[in-house]
C-alpha cells in the first residue's frame, strides 16, 4: 500500500490547549485511532509530567506511538516517523482511519514534509560495516567524527544518536562524492494526504490552564514519578528527562531549590513552550486554526479535517 489514498488528520495546538478531550471525542464518534503525537510520551514510565491518555481514555479510544521506548534510549525524529507511517498503513489496510494528537512540532514537520535522505543507491555492505560501529557509544562518536570530516554542515545539524541520518550521509557522500548537505533537492513528498486542525486561545486564558495543569501534575504525584525514574538508574543528563516537568523537578528532589520555585519554574518553562508551539504552526501553511471558543467546536473541527 503505497499511501497516496490514505487521508491522515491532525489535531495539534499548543500545550493544555484542549487537544486530547477534543480528540477523544472525535475518534469516539467517528471510530478513529488516535495516534499520538507527542516527543515525550514515547517515553515508558513517564506518565503524569507528560499528561499521558489516561487507562481509561485507552480504553475509550485506541491509541499509538505511546510507550515506544525506555528512558535510557535515544529515539530520533526520524525513528518516529517511520513508527507512524508504518501504523498508518497497518490501520489503512485494516480499513482504520487515523487522527494524530499532540504538539511535538517537529515531529508534525517531518510527517508531512519528510526530509529525503538522498538519491544515491544503497551500499548494503558499507551500510553494515558502519551500523556495527555505531553500536556502542565510542562508535557513535567515532561515527560522527567520519561525517563530520566528510561533511560538517550535516554532522552538525545531527545529534550524536541519530545514527540512522549519519549512516545515510556519510554513504550517500561517500557514493557520489559530494556532500549530503550540497545534494540536489532532499526533499521528498509525504506518502499521505494531510489535514491540519490547530487549537487557538487567548493567551492569559492559555496561561491560566497551563499553571493550573502543572498544579494537577504535583498533585498526581510528579515528584514521585521522577524520583522513580532515577532510582531504576535513568541518568539526570538523560535526553528523557530534559522534559518539561523532569528537568525542574531533579533540583528538588537534590534539596537544591524549593516546593514552590519548582511549579514557577515548570509553570514558566511550560508557557514560554507553549508560545513557540504557536510561533512554530503559524509558519506551516498546511495548518488551518480553530478557536477553542467556538460554539460548536466537534462541528467545527470535523469540517476542517474532512477531504
Amino acid at each position: 500500500m503505497n499511501g497516496q489514498n490514505i487521508l491522515c488528520r491532525v489535531l495539534t495546538g499548543p500545550t493544555a490547549s484542549g487537544k486530547s478531550a477534543l480528540g477523544l471525542a472525535l475518534a469516539e464518534k467517528h471510530g478513529w485511532h488516535i495516534l499520538c503525537m507527542d516527543s515525550m510520551q514515547i517515553y515508558r514510565r513517564m506518565d503524569i509530567g507528560t499528561a499521558k491518555p489516561t487507562p481509561a481514555e485507552r480504553e475509550r479510544v485506541p491509541h499509538g506511538l505511546l510507550d515506544l521506548c525506555e528512558p535510557t534510549e535515544a529515539f530520533t525524529v526520524a525513528d518516529y516517523r517511520e513508527a507512524a507511517e508504518a501504523l498508518v498503513r497497518e490501520k489503512a489496510r485494516q480499513g482504520r482511519e487515523v487522527l494524530f494528537v499532540g504538539g511535538t512540532g517537529l515531529y508534525l514537520q517531518a510527517l508531512i514534509h519528510p526530509m529525503g535522505l538522498g538519491d544515491a543507491p544503497a551500499n548494503e555492505a558499507r551500510r553494515t560495516e558502519l551500523r556495527a560501529l555505531a553500536e556502542s557509544e565510542e562508535g557513535k562518536v567515532l561515527l560522527h567524527r567520519m561525517l563530520e570530516a566528510l561533511d560538517p554542515d550535516t554532522a552538525a545539524r545531527l545529534p550524536l544518536n541519530d545514527t540512522r541520518r549519519a549512516i545515510r550521509a556519510i554513504e550517500v557522500t561517500e557514493t557520489t562524492g559530494v556532500p549530503f548537505s550540497r545534494q540536489a533537492d532532499r526533499a521528498e513528498p509525504s506518502p499521505f494526504i494531510w489535514r491540519v486542525a490547530a487549537l487557538k486561545m487567548p493567551r492569559e486564558l492559555l496561561y491560566g490552564r497551563i499553571n493550573r495543569r502543572v498544579l494537577s501534575m504535583m498533585d498526581q504525584g510528579l515528584a514521585r514519578e521522577v524520583e522513580s525514574l532515577l532510582a531504576e538508574g535513568v541518568s539526570p543528563d538523560a535526553r528523557s528527562m530534559q522534559g518539561l516537568g523532569y528537568k525542574e523537578m531533579i533540583p528538588y528532589l537534590r534539596g537544591e531549590r524549593n516546593l514552590e520555585q519548582t511549579v514557577d519554574a515548570i509553570q514558566k518553562g511550560t508557557r514560554h513552550y507553549a508560545k513557540r508551539q504557536e510561533t512554530f504552526l503559524r509558519r506551516l501553511p498546511e495548518v488551518r486554526f480553530l478557536d477553542a471558543a467556538e460554539p460548536d467546536l466537534l462541528a467545527r473541527a470535523e469540517e476542517l479535517l474532512s477531504e
